[in-house]
């Protein structure tokens, strides 16, 4: 008896490096059922990426179309890939506006379902963009629209962001929590061991921040603020998680304040969960702008109390008790007063408890994302809401 083949997709994004979309699509794929689900991925980067051997090991193909900025011959060379490693099921871009263009190849193609995924809310940009960025804008939103058989948003600002104001009234678009997997945040490591590594100790304060060193994260004020924590609290240190093109400038800026023994540049690291449960005994996240950050859902899963910017999404609040929302209009030393303040613990294993019941699981994330591929036609749901056992 012949099996019915499993429906066959191919995710597009720049790369297979850590980032919080990326690695939702690892998590994804890894609680896929890969025989209902086959899914393969088109980067725009000719280095390896490191997730790629494993995204290989779990029987995905790698593919890469280079140069977006050309975007005639990209489209050529998306259609020929399309048509020499196809059929596909579904095409499913997770690079903003570019992914109009994506489509309008797809649909030529004759791809049935074709995905606009929006991950960021990029409207702090977007309204600042000269007048061929607005054109541009203008011309993907439309070819979003007119290609798009579904719109997907982690988060209800990022929906505007993309799909813009009154998406609701589309069917077509729709929010989808992307996950994190929570089996790490399960088992504390021995804090005197993970502190070590950095020349710490528990007497230490530390505040944490993970992102990429780039102008979304705004780490110049995140260094403003820790520079005043460090004169309220000697024995506070900084913990910097990630790299990014901005990285050189801050370290710069580091100097110039002279807290340079104070903060550490952990560069990227497969070991998060780690340093937040026996690392941080703070989380700071202050960007310019956010779809939902899944670093902070990480954060509320390892029972850190997270100060963050104002304009967060507020979908990604999941343990109030945890959250602080801080303008960036106040100056840093009011972040800092706010983050040293006399403040209850929280239970971490409640936190975790927390996560783990809601649709930011990856267990129930993918399993949304899996109904999405199975289904015919758009949901009329709002929210993609996974069937739990």
């Amino acid at each position: 008896m012949n099996l019915p083949r499993p429906r066959r997709v191919l995710h597009i994004l720049g790369s297979l490096n850590r980032g919080g979309a990326e690695t939702w699509l690892l998590h994804a794929l890894r609680h896929t059922n890969r025989d209902e689900i086959a899914m393969d991925f088109l980067v725009h980067q000719a280095e390896p990426g490191v997730y790629e051997d494993e995204v290989r090991a779990l029987g995905s193909q790698i593919h890469r179309c280079l140069q977006p900025n050309r975007m005639w011959q990209y489209g050529r060379q998306l259609a020929q890939l399309l048509r020499d490693n196809g059929p596909y099921d579904a095409v499913h871009s997770h690079v903003h506006f570019y992914s109009g263009h994506i489509l309008r190849v797809a649909r030529r193609c004759g791809v049935p379902m074709r995905i606009a995924h929006s991950h960021n809310d990029t409207s702090h940009f977007d309204d600042q963009a000269g007048i061929l960025r607005r054109a541009y804008l203008r011309l993907m939103s439309h070819w979003i629209d007119r290609h798009a058989t579904h719109g997907l948003a982690a988060s209800g600002k990022a929906a505007v962001s993309l799909f813009g104001a009154n998406w609701q009234d589309d069917s077509r678009y729709q929010i989808l929590f992307c996950g994190v997997d929570l089996q790490r945040f399960e088992q504390a490591p021995d804090v005197n061991d993970v502190r070590r590594e950095f020349g710490w100790t528990d007497q230490n304060f530390i505040v944490g921040h993970v992102g990429r060193f780039d102008e979304q994260k705004n780490h110049p004020f995140l260094i403003q603020i820790f520079a005043e924590i460090a004169k309220r609290c000697p024995h506070a240190r900084l913990l910097l998680v990630g790299v990014g093109d901005r990285q050189a400038e801050i370290k710069t800026l580091v100097t110039e304040l002279g807290i340079s023994d104070l903060v550490a540049f952990a560069g990227t690291r497969p070991d998060v969960p780690r340093l937040m449960l026996g690392a941080m005994d703070v989380f700071a996240l202050p960007s310019w702008f956010e779809g939902l950050p899944l670093v902070l859902v990480e954060a509320q899963a390892a029972g850190l109390p997270s100060y963050v910017s104002d304009v967060i999404a507020p979908e990604t609040t999941l343990v109030p008790e945890l959250m602080r929302q801080l303008s960036l209009h106040s100056p840093p030393s009011d972040w800092a007063e706010a983050i040293l303040a006399q403040r209850d613990e929280y239970p971490r294993s409640r936190a975790l408890q927390i996560v783990e019941q809601s649709p930011l699981n990856i267990v129930n994330s993918a399993q949304a994302l899996q109904q999405l591929y199975q289904s015919s036609t758009s949901s009329k749901s709002r929210v993609m809401q996974p069937v739990l056992a």
